[in-house]
């Protein structure tokens, strides 16, 4: 089971700096709207792109999707994990959460 992180924890860390947030919808739904300074990396690309994308195996990471009905945010924090990523959270409350509480978002 993934290790969980709170949607205050997560801003913390995005406004420190300390944390590389994953988006797991990837596609239109990164392009219209994703977490500040997110990556977008869905299930089926993490076997290819994740050493090039997250080069750092120990550094922080943190996936999301749209809500705790997606199973996108965990399925990818499990597949990193067993690529031996060592600190991977899902924050699986999602965008939903994120956007109703009124914190910022990026399009691409």
């Amino acid at each position: 089971m993934t290790a969980l992180i709170t949607r205050d924890e997560l801003k913390a860390a995005i406004d420190e700096g300390t944390v590389t947030v994953v988006d797991a919808l990837g596609g239109e739904y990164y392009a219209k709207q994703h977490l500040p300074g997110a990556i977008a990396l869905v299930l089926a690309d993490v076997d290819a792109q994740a050493a090039s994308v997250l080069p750092d195996r120990n550094a922080a990471i943190v996936t999301y999707c749209s809500n705790p009905a997606c199973p996108n945010s965990g399925q990818v924090a499990g597949r990193l994990t067993a690529l031996g990523y060592t600190n991977v959270r899902a924050y699986r409350e999602g965008i939903e959460d994120w956007t109703a509480a009124g914190h910022p978002t990026e399009t691409a």
